[in-house]
């Protein structure tokens, strides 16, 4: 059978803007539906969630390990004075427990700056011997997650929300792989109550910026292939690496397989040959290699 061909023929990434209310995979496979292209997105946002959601399309999708560790940015809503078992506002809710004063929070939010061991919640997508947490709790299994270290760059109080005496705003940075709703559950253990996450949105995912983010909206009008096209972002534009400069005859070897001498440090680099974007290459001890074709 006939391998079938794409009806997009430029690869890169879409920045869209996923609302709230739907999984981020309904974002995924309307755009492998439009494109007829392969497709994924890069960091999960939760259904409550809003905000930046970077999908690669084509050959784009074999870069994403070089993305989930890059910072990012949230503005998130924590309730206080109420539990819940997925630690959002889409759970079942407990109520109890006092609500801060805006001064006891920013006291207590540097406490969780630099690298700090989060337990995510047991309703997440992480693997218990080879079950999804989600799955285990929704069945009622009791089960227990390790912590894991996340790094939080910042995080800045940006008021009470109007008209919620209980709901404050906070916008946080923080590295790949941080649970913004165990955020809300241990800054609220710091300040002896506890807190849900009420609301989430993703304003920046590594190089990816909301201002510059096409609405989900857009893509269900079911745009042409031209108008699509014209929404792809480059993969050499926002991959985060350098560029390697090598010769015409060190082109050749890379592209043999070959190892080649390199004067750059030790790490990863965007690789053109002939003005044209090729994929990743690596130096390691002086020898450069090239470890992934895009192209």
């Amino acid at each position: 059978m006939a391998k079938k061909e794409p009806k997009i023929k430029q690869f890169g990434f879409f920045n869209v803007n996923k609302p709230s209310g739907i999984v981020s995979s309904t974002v995924v496979n309307k755009l492998k539906w439009l494109t007829g292209a392969p497709c994924g997105h890069m960091g999960t946002l939760d259904p409550l969630a809003s905000g930046v959601l970077p999908v690669g399309v084509g050959n784009a999708t074999r870069l994403f390990d070089y993305f989930l560790d890059k910072e990012k940015e949230y503005v998130a809503e924590f309730t206080f004075g109420v539990d819940s078992d997925t630690l959002d506002s889409t759970g079942t809710l407990v109520y109890g427990g006092h609500v801060p004063s805006e001064k006891e929070i920013e006291t207590v939010l540097p406490t969780f700056f630099g690298d700090i061991m989060q337990v995510p919640p047991k309703y997440s997508a992480k693997n218990v011997n080879g079950k999804r947490g989600y799955d285990l709790a929704r069945a009622g299994i009791e089960f227990e997650l390790p912590p894991k270290k996340v790094h939080i760059y910042g995080m800045e109080l940006l008021g009470r929300v109007e008209n919620k005496e209980d709901t404050f705003q906070i916008k946080i940075r923080c590295g790949g792989g941080t649970y913004i709703r165990s955020l809300a559950r241990d800054i609220a253990e710091a300040l002896g109550t506890k807190a849900v996450m009420s609301a989430l949105n993703r304003t920046q995912s590594g190089r990816f910026l909301l201002p510059d983010a096409v609405d989900f909206s857009v893509l269900e009008k079911d745009p042409s292939i031209e108008e699509l096209e014209s929404l792809i972002i480059p993969t050499e534009t926002v991959l985060p690496f350098d560029c390697l400069s090598v010769t015409e005859a060190q082109t050749q070897k890379l592209l043999n397989g070959q190892r080649v001498t390199a004067t750059q440090e030790d790490g990863l680099y965007k690789l053109f040959v002939e003005g044209q974007f090729y994929g990743v290459a690596e130096v390691e001890k002086g020898l450069a290699k090239a470890k992934i074709k895009l192209c």
